[in-house]
Formats: C-alpha cells, structure tokens, sequence
C-alpha cells in the first residue's frame, strides 16, 4: 500500500475546517521553518487523525482507539472530542507527563503498559479486537500518512516552492505524507536522532527492521520500526537520510527558543539540528525548509 499526491488532495479537502494552517517563519531567504507545533494539540498529528476517522464514514459506538508516545494520542484524542465519540489511548512508560496530562484533559481513557511504543501497539490491538473501536496507527496508514501530507502542501503553497525540506522521522508518517505531497518537487532529507535510526537501518537492510530505542528524542520519534508505508515512499523517491546525536538536538531545541522564540520539543527540534550541527549542509543559494513538528515539552527547561 502507498499513498499518492492525490490521496494528500483528498485529505486537505475532508480537513478544511478541522485544522489550523500553520504559519511559515521566514528565517531568511533560504530559510524557513514550517511550525506545525502550533497545530491543534501541538503536533502535526491531528491531521492524520482526523483523515483516517472522516475518511471511515460512520464511527463505530466504541469511538477511536491508539497507541502512541504521546504526541498521536493527543491528536486522537482531540479528533475524537470534535467529532462526539470516546477514545482510549494506550501509552508507553516513557510517555512525557505533559503528554499524558493533556491526554486526559482532553478526556481520553489512558492506558501506560509497555517499555516502548511496540509494547503499547500490541496492547492497543488486543483492546480494540475486544470493543471494535476503530484503530489509528501512529504512523503506517494510508489515511494517516496522507493527512500528514497536507502539511507539505501548505509548505509550498506558504513559500512558493523550496529545493530541500527536512522533516524528521520516527515511524515514517510525516516523511511519507511529506514525500507524497511534495511528488518531485523538492527533495526531502530525513533526520533521524543517531540512537534511533529506524529508516537509516532499513535503508541499509532493503526493508524495515527493528531497532533499540533510547535518547532525548525517545518519546515522540521512538518508533522501534519505521512504518512500511513511510519506508517504501522513501525509498522510491530516494530520500537521503542524516543522523544527529543527542546533544545536536538539545542545542538545536535551544537555539529555536533562543533566537525565534520557537518552544520545540526535543524531536520537534531534530530536522532543525541537521543544519545546526552540519549533518545537512545546505548549497549556496539552496532554499531549505524544516519542519518545527512538534512543541509538547515543558518550558521551564528552556530557560
């Protein structure tokens, strides 16, 4: 399965309404930043949430059911909030309280179980065989992917066409959706931390594998295997991949603060370390955009 530019039209038309536009900072000519942190629960996420539960039709009695580090629960959980339904999110230990706070503000049944997001996945299943609740992944639907996607679409609607966009990976969605969006117009570089380089180890094995899961960046981009969906878009378009380290992020995380007043997470910062650090050394002239995609984190540790 595969997702098209034309599965990512679709998408941006079932989601007019339902999501926020996300603003573009330039930073310079050659630079911009696509600050999906401000979406809806502060991730891109919502966006593929609400494509896979409009795209379903009628939602089944028993709501929306996910399994996620955080940043996805609380998009299905919002979804699930603006379309009348209940939604229970299954997390992994290592979840940010940020994230599980908001999660039952937004009043979703959270459930912690599980090291790693792969823990929490199986978990979720076995809940959603017994309530026929309708599952979101996090990453490897078509209908995910493509709702990803649509923030590519504004991307170059917003800057009127870029050479380069860094997107970072965990599970592969956003990369894919993005891939999918942009169909050749730019090329994409994915950014992956150094201590969970799914898509770099997949591209290295000719197929998605698994991979330990640790670093700063563990709560949102800890996929332990990136998704098929994400693997295979990648990998048709030729998506070069970079790797940072932990304290590449870290900086990167600060300097966005510091210098535009931006409050990423750690893996919202990471495509933003790539340049950072020079993992991605842009060409003279070369137009680059990076992806912020997301900000739940705790903003005392800026300071």
């Amino acid at each position: 399965m595969s997702v098209s530019i034309d599965d990512v039209t679709r998408a941006a038309g079932r989601l007019a309404g339902r999501i926020r536009r996300t603003p573009v900072l330039e930073v310079s000519p050659e630079l911009f930043l696509k600050l999906e942190l401000t979406q809806h629960t502060g991730s891109f996420k919502v966006r593929g949430g609400f494509n896979r539960a409009l795209a379903a039709g009628d939602l089944p009695a028993a709501g929306l059911i996910a399994a996620s580090g955080g940043n996805h629960g609380l998009a299905v959980a919002y979804v699930a909030r603006e379309l009348g339904v209940r939604a229970e999110i299954f997390v992994p230990t290592v979840s940010s309280p940020v994230k599980v706070a908001g999660l039952r503000a937004l009043g979703a049944e959270v459930t912690q179980t599980g090291a790693v997001y792969a823990e929490a996945y199986e978990a979720s299943l076995k809940r959603a065989a017994e309530t026929g609740a309708l599952e979101v992944h996090a990453y490897d639907q078509a209908e995910v992917v493509a709702g990803q996607g649509t923030a590519g679409l504004e991307l170059l609607e917003q800057t009127g066409g870029v050479d380069t966009v860094l997107v970072a990976v965990g599970g592969g969605g956003l990369l894919g959706g993005i891939v999918a969006a942009l169909d050749g117009r730019a090329r994409v570089v994915a950014v992956e931390p150094e201590r969970i380089p799914t898509l770099d180890r997949a591209l290295a094995a000719g197929g998605p594998v698994r991979v330990e899961v640790g670093g700063i960046a563990a709560d949102s981009l800890g996929a332990s295997r990136i998704g098929a969906i994400g693997y295979g878009l990648a990998r048709a378009a030729g998506v070069r991949g970079v790797l940072v380290g932990d304290e590449d992020i870290a900086a990167a995380r600060l300097e966005l603060w510091r210098s535009f007043r931006v409050a990423a997470e750690y893996g919202g910062a990471a495509a933003y370390a790539a340049l950072r650090c020079g993992a991605y050394v842009p060409a003279p002239g070369e137009r680059v955009a990076v992806v912020v995609c997301g900000g739940n984190t705790d903003p005392s540790t800026l300071a």
